[in-house]
């Protein structure tokens, strides 16, 4: 077997490899205790329609979870960052 014809067949089994493990690897999951956080320093209570608007800000419904966690007492600018917080990856 040739040289090259060896590499290439290296480089297409670590491409496919690498690939699948792009693949396997877990999503990436919203951080919904992070916005209820928020809100609750904001002056919220834990309530189900804090967690239901953060919900929202998950999918990336911003308006709709701002609009949600300002309906719970959160004011806006306090709203609008824990509605983007929803939407990150937690934080350990």
């Amino acid at each position: 077997m040739r040289t090259s014809t060896r590499i290439a067949g290296a480089l297409t089994g670590l491409t496919l490899t690498l690939g699948g493990a792009v693949l396997a690897a877990p999503a990436v999951r919203a951080d919904i205790p992070a916005c209820t956080q928020m809100a609750e320093l904001a002056g919220a209570t834990a309530s189900d329609s804090v967690k239901a608007a953060c919900s929202r800000g998950v999918v990336g419904d911003l308006q709709s979870c701002v609009t949600g966690l300002t309906g719970a007492g959160v004011a806006g600018g306090a709203a609008t960052g824990a509605c983007r917080a929803a939407a990150h990856e937690p934080r350990y």
